[in-house]
């Protein structure tokens, strides 16, 4: 085993031992504190980095150039989506799931049509934290990770193991040409968010907030599936690369005042 297949298990270890440590707390947010000063420092790199290059992408990218590339990481996303499904013995999910990703590979040209959506098919999305989720763990605590955005421990774990091991970018053996598809992939997620970051800071007059209890309830309706499939077609990202809303998604999942 060389050092980075070391390195990767002991990070799955020390995630699912701080994980078990922390699931039962109370308080959501019990690091408050340290996850403020996060998501300043996210704030001031989005404001500062990836946003400028995200709108400077498409304002210089044609249009369907935009859309194939997003379609185009979408399906591999699904990839992702199939696996988790797998694993939460969800079958026929699996099997429309893996049938959209053979579809749009295929006859979609590596993803960068979205046929199967074109023909009325189902976009789902499925995580390895909300594997974990359907399995019986806790979130545990609330937290914001550098450059990502919020998560929970558990979602965070998730977001490690869906990127180390299920995701087919991470077994592109070139270092350079993985990292070079790894930055594109970021541009093309913060570019569908573009809209959402201006919502989030008109929501409230604390947007921290806003974001960690809308992201709270959000994740717990993925997980109880008690919103049913999501369509991801028209989501914007709110959080941490991966994990998107929708511009109503995001107004509807704020807490209410009752």
């Amino acid at each position: 085993m060389n050092f980075i297949n070391i390195l990767k298990n002991f990070t799955l270890l020390v995630l699912i031992l701080v994980l078990g440590g922390c699931a039962t707390t109370n308080n959501p947010d019990p690091l408050e504190t340290m996850n403020r000063g996060i998501y300043k420092f996210n704030t001031a790199f989005d404001d500062t980095v990836a946003k400028p290059v995200a709108k400077g992408y498409k304002a210089i990218a044609p249009s369907f150039v935009v859309k194939g590339i997003n379609n185009f990481f979408n399906n591999i996303r699904d990839i992702v989506t199939v696996v988790n499904d797998l694993l939460q013995f969800k079958v026929k999910h699996a099997l429309n799931d893996a049938s959209r990703v053979a579809i749009n590979s295929t006859i979609g040209i590596l993803g960068f049509i979205d046929v199967h959506t074109m023909t009325g098919g189902e976009r789902r999305k499925e995580d390895f934290g909300q594997t974990l989720g359907h399995w019986g763990v806790g979130s545990g605590a609330y937290i914001v990770i550098p450059f990502f955005g919020p998560s929970t421990f558990r979602d965070g774990f998730g977001l490690v193991a869906d990127t180390l091991y299920f995701d087919p970018i991470s077994y592109i053996s070139d270092v350079r040409t993985r990292n070079q598809v790894r930055l594109s992939q970021f541009i093309d997620a913060r570019t569908e968010l573009l809209n959402a970051s201006d919502i989030l800071e008109e929501a409230s007059i604390d947007p921290y907030a806003f974001q960690r209890d809308a992201y709270l309830q959000y994740r717990d309706n993925l997980v109880k599936d008690s919103n049913g499939s999501v369509n991801y077609e028209d989501e914007n990202l709110l959080s941490d690369g991966f994990e998107p809303f929708t511009q109503e998604e995001l107004v509807s999942s704020a807490p209410t005042s009752n």
